[in-house]
């Protein structure tokens, strides 16, 4: 029994490794989010919830690829982000860090239970043609659509890492972070900064939500399953690091695979609590956190 189990422990890794990429996306959004406003978003499963929706809804009505409709949600999602921060959360919060979080919980409630009104809370799927097909690895049937969400996943990453130490936009995003009065004085609008990082950080949901339709499912309460990852992964990485947040992400999928494969998938969440607690107390700041 035991020899089977590590014969499929290839398949496993892999597994994960796929996974772990639209995990980080995930995290990425929350942890650039609280890199430069240091709030957590407490809205981040609702937002990642309704790109979802808008995944399944452009594929169910206009007949839209998933991955297709990345170039739809993801700009949308950037809008839909920068606008309610700009003209909401910004301005209800007062500039006070305690009301954007409490202001974001109320957000999510709303979302959530609009969803559930609107869309009811039955289970949401869709099947493309392509989606029993696979690629021969030899010891793993890997199914086109992981393959293709993994790759997806791999170059936003990329691409947001150069956005933000390549160009001017970064530079200001990274000033702000470290030092919103200097960066005031120097002349960045930090206000615009904040709004553009959290149209940015849900960008990233916009995405991930298009790349999880094809292999998962979507109702009003999916996004809460991979936000409790993501903080995890966040925590591991190291908060406000992207590197930290990809690493992050394949160690918490390939664990969750492994895990799942060596005590059975109801106990392989164990491995992912455990991670979560030995970071917290060998190493706090994560991987490639540090200290403030």
């Amino acid at each position: 029994m035991l020899s089977i189990t590590l014969s499929l422990l290839p398949a496993g890794i892999i597994n994960g490794l796929m996974f772990g990429a639209i995990y980080a996306l995930v995290a990425l959004g929350l942890t650039l989010i609280y890199g430069v406003l240091h709030i957590i978003n407490f809205a981040h499963g609702a937002m990642l919830m309704l790109a979802l929706y808008s995944a399944y809804f452009l594929f169910k009505v206009l007949n839209i690829d998933p991955y297709v409709s990345i170039l739809i949600v993801t700009p949308a999602s950037y809008v839909f982000g920068y606008t309610i921060y700009r003209w909401g959360i910004g301005k209800l919060s007062g500039g006070r860090d305690q009301n954007i979080l409490l202001i974001t919980l109320g957000l999510s409630i709303i979302l959530e239970n609009s969803a559930l009104f609107f869309f009811t809370g039955d289970q949401q799927t869709i099947s493309l043609p392509y989606s029993y097909e696979s690629f021969d690895l030899g010891f793993l049937y890997l199914s086109y659509p992981k393959l293709i969400s993994f790759v997806a996943s791999l170059i936003i990453c990329v691409l947001l890492w150069m956005l933000m130490t390549l160009t001017d936009l970064g530079k200001a995003i990274r000033a702000v972070a470290k030092e919103r009065e200097g960066a005031r004085l120097v002349g960045i609008d930090v206000e615009h900064v904040f709004a553009v990082t959290f149209g940015i950080g849900v960008a990233c949901l916009g995405a991930a939500g298009c790349m999880l339709l094809p292999i998962f499912y979507v109702d009003p309460y999916t996004g809460n399953i991979f936000v409790i990852i993501a903080f995890t992964i966040v925590v591991l990485g190291g908060m406000g690091s992207i590197v930290g947040a990809l690493l992050g992400g394949f160690i918490i999928g390939v664990t969750e695979s492994v895990g799942g494969l060596l005590l059975g998938e109801s106990l392989g969440q164990i491995g992912i609590s455990l991670i979560f607690i030995l970071i917290l107390i060998f190493k706090p700041t994560g991987i490639f956190g540090s200290k403030v």
